[in-house]
């Protein structure tokens, strides 16, 4: 590669056919105040927000009408998400009010089989996904690293699905490497890390492997500085994204001189 030539060519994110300008997805609860919240979306620039309809509810319907006044005045694509669901009926119902009242198809679909772990419901997941599909929704899936389950969301029609790294909220990084990575070889969607990720070394790791962008949430709305701390990630996705993008070393085995030698040492061995 010519060293006056930069990789910095556009290199959209591309889900069901769209076009997004970054490669960070940012979830919207847990922050310390909506000013965070605003503050840590304009340093890291997402290219989609998630929102959970259920956890807005009509208990509080000024602060939701504030909080949808928010979402509007960032002007950053909304992803609702079904979070909460525990059956498919949950699910179906949810995601039809939520394209409603954003006006989207868009739809992050949580089907929760385990309350203590939040693991998705594997077993009734696809089924859940191919009637969402069908119904006109572009369906963006949790769900673990399984490669057959992720396989059989792609053949109902996900064009894209979003295996964990480890349970949502702990932030432990990829619990299971190799499982991951035969995901990224196997599969030929956009995968979206969503869950379990705590640092911005997490992220730019599962950038490097292949993943085509990552979801946060905890990570960011409870660091110490949600600011600084969406900030971070967002650069740690970009890195990561680039060293993808740039072709990494093979290991090897043993040491490799990095230094040239030129010329004949001056000593010699009597």
């Amino acid at each position: 590669m010519d060293m006056t030539t930069p990789l910095t060519h556009e290199d959209p994110l591309v889900l069901y056919g769209e076009t997004f300008h970054g490669r960070l997805l940012l979830g919207t609860s847990r922050y310390p105040s909506p000013a965070t919240l605003e503050a840590a979306v304009r340093r890291s620039q997402p290219a989609m927000l998630t929102a959970s309809l259920r956890r807005q509810g009509a208990a509080q319907p000024e602060a939701g009408a504030a909080f949808w006044k928010l979402l509007q005045d960032l002007a950053v694509p909304v992803l609702p998400n079904t979070a909460g669901c525990h059956t498919a009926q949950e699910v179906i119902t949810t995601a039809q009010m939520a394209r409603e009242v954003f006006n989207t198809p868009w739809i992050k679909l949580e089907l929760i089989g385990d309350d203590y772990s939040l693991q998705p419901d594997t077993l009734n997941l696809v089924d859940c996904a191919r009637q969402l599909i069908n119904d006109g929704f572009k369906v963006l899936p949790y769900c673990t690293e399984d490669l057959v389950l992720c396989q059989r969301l792609v053949d109902v029609g996900c064009q894209a699905v979003m295996p964990w790294a480890a349970p949502i909220g702990t932030g432990q990084g990829p619990v299971n490497p190799y499982a991951m990575r035969l995901l990224r070889e196997r599969l030929n969607v956009p995968l979206i890390v969503d869950a379990g990720l705590g640092l911005p070394s997490h992220a730019c790791t599962v950038m490097e492997w292949g993943f085509d962008a990552v979801l946060l949430n905890t990570a960011v709305a409870l660091a110490q500085s949600p600011v600084d701390m969406a900030g971070a990630f967002a650069d740690a996705v970009r890195a990561g994204r680039s060293a993808f993008r740039s072709g990494a070393m093979q290991p090897q085995a043993s040491a490799q001189p990095s230094t040239p030698v030129m010329g004949t040492p001056f000593w010699h061995h009597p």
